[in-house]
């Protein structure tokens, strides 16, 4: 399909919790503009969830996705401690979303440029399958917490399979298998020796090698350059896929695709922000790079190229930029400004 002559798609719409509302109106005001094909049906989940129905993720929110099979979440809020359980983790369950793809690039010039990064992370097992319980001590009921977690073997093939399918039809040359198995070596060796059965079947088309997670870490920061593409274990991914932001200007920058077999959910990566929530100065840019994303997933490539040419083009040559990134622009006049770029 391409641009806006395409039949109307329907799409879930997440406005999420904090700045998502914010946020997620602006990227519908833009894909707008551009004349996205989608049609949204607006749900809720997180904090919104629960002030609308009493349920952080609603049986409807995930109706919704079951018919759409497309969704855009804004960030939702998830307590620290206590609480209920990550809601983006329990979408990935509920909906087999294996893959989580992370791309890392330039666009506004900084301490790092020419950073062009695709970061794969597996998306449902390792040490994010919360199979978690404390064990009591004397009059202390939490005086071991205990954390199980798992990678089955099926999971690491198909992890790797989407890298390395990623890198053929992207043109990328080079894969690094992040991991830990110098000490992890059962749920972290078996996700590196499975990726290197999956990499010989891509011999000659894709390179492949890998680092322990920690030097990795390191190499980032000293000479980001020498990467093409990571593929990584849930909990690393996690971590390593913020320093990779970090590394281009910082969350506002990047943005997630979270992909299985028979659904798709696209989000900024970064949190809630609730201390900036309601003040109209939050970053839509990942946002609007998710939204960037979906229209690829869909076929919509040339939209989306306009859209990111479009955010390069007000970041960089009109200078309107949101006070996270050195500027003074509220988060309406910097849409409305790229609105204008796409006119």
């Amino acid at each position: 399909m391409s641009s806006s002559k395409s039949s109307p798609i329907p799409a879930t719409l997440i406005p999420g919790d904090g700045i998502g509302p914010e946020i997620t109106a602006a990227t519908v005001k833009v894909l707008d503009a551009l004349g996205a094909p989608f049609a949204w049906d607006i749900q809720h989940a997180g904090m919104a969830g629960i002030e609308r129905g009493g349920e952080p993720l609603p049986e409807t929110t995930l109706d919704s996705i079951r018919r759409t099979r497309l969704a855009l979440k804004g960030p939702l809020t998830t307590p620290v401690g206590g609480g209920f359980r990550s809601v983006n983790v329990r979408l990935r369950e509920a909906f087999s979303l294996h893959a989580n793809l992370r791309p890392v690039r330039t666009i506004v010039p900084g301490r790092y440029d020419d950073i062009d990064i695709v970061l794969v992370r597996e998306n449902i097992g390792g040490l994010y399958v919360a199979h978690e319980h404390y064990i009591p001590i004397g009059d202390d009921p939490h005086g071991v917490a205990v954390l199980t977690g798992m990678n089955t073997r099926e999971g690491c093939r198909r992890i790797a399979q989407y890298a390395f399918d990623y890198a053929v039809k992207h043109g990328r040359k080079k894969i690094t298998v992040v991991h830990k198995a110098n000490v992890l070596k059962a749920l972290t060796g078996l996700f590196l020796e499975t990726a290197r059965e999956v990499a010989s079947d891509y011999e000659g088309r894709v390179a492949v090698d890998d680092r322990i997670v920690d030097a990795c870490a390191m190499q980032l920061v000293l000479n980001p350059w020498q990467f093409d593409m990571l593929l990584c274990t849930n909990l690393f991914g996690d971590i390593l896929s913020d320093e990779l932001a970090g590394l281009v200007g910082g969350l506002g920058l990047a943005p997630g695709a979270n992909i299985g077999a028979d659904a798709a959910i696209f989000e900024a990566v970064h949190g809630s922000a609730p201390d900036i929530a309601g003040r109209g100065i939050a970053n839509p840019v990942s946002q609007m790079l998710a939204a960037g994303l979906m229209l690829e997933h869909v076929g919509a490539g040339d939209l989306a190229q306009r859209l990111n040419q479009a955010i390069r083009q007000t970041l960089n040559d009109d200078n309107v930029r949101t006070p996270d990134l050195g500027g003074h622009a509220s988060t309406a006049v910097f849409t409305d400004a790229l609105i204008a770029r796409l006119g």
